[in-house]
């Protein structure tokens, strides 16, 4: 009797074992998949271009106060969002390549901002605003956006090509942020001085995957 009795027991701990195993699995399927759907963004309204341009500075001193759905959602639109049926983007690049990707640290995760979807995809469930750089407000600023180049999109190209149109069309996004925080009184700095190493390591990027700037944005201070 107490050897059926164990082996139920040790039949019921099994099941309660393999049941944790596929609950753990799930929920970290769910997380790996995490999107996060942004509100379609505005294209009207905003400043007078030529207010914006004589307003366009770097502010190094941001609050950690979060932006609103619907102001990241801009952001993002504004700096490479799709402008065009044909999938064109609001900041140009070489050979229409798009090979500008960008990631947006903010306290719960990293995401991939999706230009087609409109949508954020979770690629880490970590807060990596401090790896992105060493200045005091990296770590508390509510988004740090990191533009990556993915090299496989340029065909038939050189090192030396790929690199200097990779950074050139970083040029353009990050302008595009600086005008849209111009616009919306929004504080913004873009920063060369990222750890480059360190970073692709947490944010899983690949060898041909390159780290190219960095850019903050939040409120200003007060």
């Amino acid at each position: 009797m107490r050897a059926k009795l164990s082996a139920v027991r040790a039949a019921v701990v099994g099941l309660v074992g393999a049941a944790a195993l596929v609950c753990g699995a799930t929920l970290a399927l769910a997380q790996e998949t995490k999107v996060m759907a942004l509100p379609k963004p505005e294209m009207t309204g905003g400043r007078p271009l030529m207010e914006v341009l004589k307003d366009r500075k770097t502010i190094r001193t941001i609050s950690n106060k979060p932006l609103p759905a619907q102001t990241l959602s801009n952001l993002l639109w504004a700096a490479c969002g799709v402008n065009r049926p044909d999938g064109r983007r609001t900041a140009p690049t070489a050979m229409n390549a798009q090979e500008i990707d960008v990631y947006v640290a903010m306290a719960d995760g990293l995401y991939l901002f999706d230009a087609k979807a409109h949508a954020l995809n979770l690629v880490v469930a970590k807060d990596l605003r401090g790896a992105t750089g060493g200045q005091p407000f990296v770590r508390e600023a509510p988004v740090n956006l990191i533009f990556v180049a993915d090299l496989t999109k340029f065909r038939n190209a050189s090192d030396e090509t790929k690199n200097f149109y990779s950074a050139t069309d970083t040029g353009y996004i990050s302008q595009n942020v600086y005008l849209y925080c111009a616009s919306e009184g929004l504080a913004t700095v873009v920063r060369g001085g990222v750890p480059r190493e360190e970073l692709s390591k947490a944010m899983g990027l690949r060898p041909d995957q390159k780290i190219i700037l960095a850019q903050t944005v939040g409120y200003p201070a007060q």
